[in-house]
Formats: structure tokens, sequence, C-alpha cells
């Protein structure tokens, strides 16, 4: 569906006119469409109906308190990878036994606070963290649901930055290891086999990855359950990925994805988790930033915007192409631009040569797909304050994090004289 679309020539999110929102809040700002995240999962859910199927929303790529409460209230788990990420799923009503906890270096203190909420699973990542689990569990008198994060050695075709399903990524169990790996847990006490976890990569444009992917995993479901294993659940993971150029659709869709499944998997009689992220939030999402000056160059002419690599990062870290629009069509004639924001890096760019209607310092514009990856990914670099987001439901919008000040930030702080020796 078509949440941010023009009408009578301005950019609306929903029924909302976005310089409406500017002109409120200022800019740079985040601006999501509850009917876009809503729309995503419930596509999610259909296509898997009929399974039994739990999908854990990826709380890092947006953990905004509303967006998770929004998902929670419609039936969504969590996929967490961290202490705080927990804590912000347990804050916004996801219920424990839809917890699933991800990540390849938790800490003591995470793992006790994971058992003392009981959620569901552990996805363990290595022989040191299982004996950890083990340990702290014991020591709770707990007992920990766990599944290994199985490293398959497959080539997703993603960035190499968001690649983690091959055997030099730091991911997982190599699957050559995971049937002494299982036995080790069988041993141990405080631990409960539960499953098998594989999450191979982030913005997977093709189906054939995971067609060998769960080929592997249902290969090694059958070894492990020969060798008295009680294996009731498979993790999928997550990564399917999203078209950010609206105009070139290349993306698997859910429906895709979950007939895949079945052909694969379903012979397993295992329940699924499911773990998408990205593609519930990302084209939920846009940027909206203001035209501070035009700068004619020798070789590109520049289009300078107050929003920032430090606001959003994605272009600058992975070379992403995200869709670059005027909030007002004007009438006025095509330039090509170079748009860039005002960090002193050169990587603070967030498009080369592309064309948009003549703009004038004061237009607003926006970036697209930027419901993923954005402000979870934000800095203060440059000193620069952390943006607002907001949510837009039908023809009313809600701040739903607050720009902070200055005064807030630099007074993080302390002078010497006032500074102490502990944290």
């Amino acid at each position: 569906m078509a949440v941010f679309s023009y009408v009578d020539g301005d950019y609306r999110a929903e029924q909302v006119r976005i310089r409406d929102i500017a002109a409120a809040c200022g800019t740079p700002f985040y601006c999501y469409s509850r009917a876009g995240i809503e729309a995503a999962y419930r596509r999610y859910e259909d296509a898997f109906r009929g399974f039994d199927v739990t999908i854990c929303y990826a709380v890092k790529a947006n953990s905004n308190q509303s967006v998770i409460k929004l998902l929670a209230a419609l039936g969504a788990g969590a996929d967490v990878v961290s202490g705080g990420e927990l804590r912000r799923a347990l804050a916004a009503g996801v219920p424990p036994e839809r917890i699933v906890f991800s990540g390849v270096a938790k800490t003591e203190d995470e793992i006790e606070l994971a058992l003392e909420h009981n959620i569901r699973q552990f996805n363990v990542e290595s022989a040191p963290e299982l004996e950890t689990i083990s340990r702290v569990a014991t020591r709770l008198g707990r007992t920990a649901s766990i599944a290994f994060r199985i490293n398959p050695d497959i080539d997703a075709g993603t960035h190499e930055k968001i690649s983690t399903g091959k055997s030099e990524n730091k991911f997982g169990i190599p699957w050559q290891s995971a049937r002494k790996a299982y036995a080790r847990a069988a041993e141990l006490p405080g631990v409960r086999v539960a499953g098998v976890d594989m999450h191979i990569g982030s913005q997977i444009l093709k189906l054939t990855p995971y067609e060998r992917a769960f080929e592997r995993v249902a290969t090694l479901v059958e070894t492990l359950r020969a060798d008295g294993h009680d294996i009731d659940t498979v993790d999928l993971g997550g990564g399917l990925g999203v078209d950010y150029d609206r105009n070139t659709p290349t993306a698997p869709s859910p429906e895709e994805y979950a007939v895949l499944v079945g052909q694969l998997l379903e012979q397993l009689g295992c329940r699924c988790i499911i773990e998408p992220g990205r593609s519930l939030v990302a084209n939920a999402g846009v940027l909206v930033g203001s035209v501070i000056y035009v700068k004619e160059g020798d070789q590109s002419t520049f289009l300078i915007i107050d929003a920032a690599m430090n606001d959003f990062l994605r272009p600058s870290m992975y070379s992403a192409h995200h869709g670059i629009a005027p909030v007002k069509l004007n009438g006025r004639a095509d330039r090509t631009y170079d748009i860039v924001g005002p960090v002193c890096e050169t990587g603070d760019t967030f498009a080369r040569q592309r064309t948009l209607p003549e703009q004038v310092p004061g237009d607003l514009v926006v970036i697209e797909g930027a419901g993923a990856y954005g402000s979870v990914m934000a800095s203060t670099y440059n000193t620069r304050l952390l943006v607002p987001e907001i949510l837009v439901d039908g023809d009313d919008y809600r701040v739903i994090r607050q720009r902070p000040d200055y005064d807030s930030l630099i007074g993080l702080d302390l002078d010497w004289a006032e500074g102490v020796r502990a944290c």
C-alpha cells in the first residue's frame, strides 16, 4: 500500500501533509506510518496462515517504544540482541514467551535478566556462551531453552557488512560442528535443547540463498533427531529484503518466502520462528530535511540539507540507495544534484547525480525507506542533536521521541573537578 504519496502536489504520510509536521516540529525528523507497519505485519501473518509460526520483530531495525508496542498489539514477539533491547521489548508489552535472544556476546547479567523473565529461547552463538548460560541458569535454578545458531556457510549475496551466514562471519556455530555442540548441550544442567536457529544476512533479494540454507537446516534437524535430540523448533531468522527503489522492484514477497518454507521445512513438523525487521518498518518511514544551501561546484551542484550521516548512516556505511523526493511538487525544471549533509566528512553524502525539480533554500525533501536502521544507528557526531520521531495515524500524528536540547547533551560531560572514579 502507498502510505506515502502526493495529494494535490503535497507529499503526505497517510493523510497528513509532511510540510505541516515540519512547520510544527522543525527539521530534520523521522516520520513513520502506522498503516504501513500494520500492513507489512499482516502480510506476513496472512502468508504464514496455517503454519505454526511466531513472528518475532527484530527490534534492532527500529526500537522506538511506540513501534514495538504497535507490533506487539498485533501479536508480534521480539528478536532482541542486547539486554537493552530486551528491556525495551518487555517495557513495550511483548510477552516474554514470545521473545528470543540472539547476539554473539550475551553477558552474564543479560542472560540472568532473560532467565528471570523466562523468555522463550536463547539463540546460542558459541560454545563459551552455552557454558555461561548453563552456569547462570543452574545458579538461578532455572532452565534455559536454547537453539544453536548455525552458520551454514552460504553467501546470501548481500553487502559485506550485513552478511552473517558465511564461514568468515563472526556469527553462529559452523554447521560441521553442530552435532558436537548439541551433544555438549545435552550434557549440561540448566539447559533444554529446543531447536535450530539460522540467520544468513540482511537485505536478501533472492530466494536461492534461503533455499540452500533451509535444505541444510532440514538435513541437520533430521540428523540431530537421529542423535536423540528433541528438536521441536526451527528459527529461520530474518533478512528478507525490501525495495528501496520503488521503480525497480526486486525483493521476494512474504508470500513467496512462506511457500519456500512450506516446501522445504513443513515435513519436519516443527514450530517456526521468523524474525522480520527491515521488511516490517523500512518503507513505512521517511527522513525529512530542509535545504540549507545550493552550492555550485566545478563538477557537481550540491544540495546541502540539514539532515546528515549522523542522523541516517546507511548511505555512508553501506553505499545504500534511497529514493529522495521533494515535499512540494513545484513545477520547476529538473536539476541534477549531489545531495549532502552538513557533517565534516566526505562520506556525508545521501546521493550523487540525483535529478529533482529545482530546489531552493527552505524547500523540504524526504529520504524514503528510512524506517529501518535509521534512528537506531544515529549519533551526536559534530554535537548534532538526535532528531525527533513522528508516528502518523490516518489524519493525525504524534511525536514519539522528542528532540533533546543542547544543554542536556553537553551536560553529559563532566569537568575534571566534578568527575568520579566509577561509572
